[in-house]
């Protein structure tokens, strides 16, 4: 399968499972969006287990050299673990660790989960709203001897946020990593222009795309 045939492939995948849905939404900046993609209904086995192949994929596809996986309470926790079980079935056997938001102070003690942070240290999350949570995970991973070394999410939007740079992009320029994305907002109008039965929604993200995106 090609890059671009598992991305279209997992279009499909989230509109079959209403998490990508046409219409109109108000985003938390307040404007109108013609899409919204909620990772959130990816909430049964199934869907995850195909959620972590589409993200281990992406991986792949990516080439970006890593050592083990990280992901941020709460969201991060199923994905991360799926994703290194996608990876294990493909042949590539990675670590992983997550964080709990609270320090234990009893039994194994302290806020990781899973094996110990070293090496360069791949984020796996949902989404990059406003990178709160990959600032957290940096300075998380920062202060023991690894390394981040990139964040790998579901949907790019393509969207600037208060400045000309995109969340994503803020994420790339203040910490000097990549951001790895399943799909973004270019894969999903060119999924919309291939003649699908959605097509009338294309002039509709095209528009929003012109109005709100950010360069390449």
């Amino acid at each position: 399968m090609s890059d671009s045939d598992f991305r279209q492939t997992f279009i499909e995948f989230a509109i079959d499972r209403k998490v990508l849905c046409f219409g109109e939404y108000k985003t938390k900046a307040g404007r109108m969006s013609p899409y919204f993609f909620n990772a959130g209904l990816f909430n049964d086995g199934d869907s995850l287990h195909r959620l972590g192949q589409f993200y281990a994929k992406a991986i792949l596809a990516a080439e970006l050299p890593f050592d083990m996986l990280f992901g941020p309470a709460y969201k991060g926790i199923p994905l991360v673990s799926s994703v290194t079980i996608a990876l294990a079935q493909m042949g590539h056997n990675y670590p992983f660790c997550f964080n709990r938001k609270e320090v234990k102070d009893h039994g194994e003690g302290g806020i990781q989960i899973g094996a110990p942070l070293a090496g360069r240290v791949l984020i796996v999350d949902d989404v990059i709203s406003a990178g709160t949570s990959v600032r957290e995970s940096v300075d998380l991973i920062t202060g023991t001897s690894a390394t981040p070394c990139g964040v790998l999410i579901a949907l790019d939007r393509m969207e600037r946020g208060s400045g000309p740079l995109s969340a994503i992009q803020e994420v790339e320029k203040t910490h000097g990593i990549p951001v790895i994305s399943i799909i973004n907002l270019n894969d999903l109008i060119h999924f919309l222009q291939s003649g699908d039965h959605l097509a009338h929604h294309l002039e509709a993200v095209t528009r929003y795309r012109q109005q709100y995106g950010v360069a390449c």
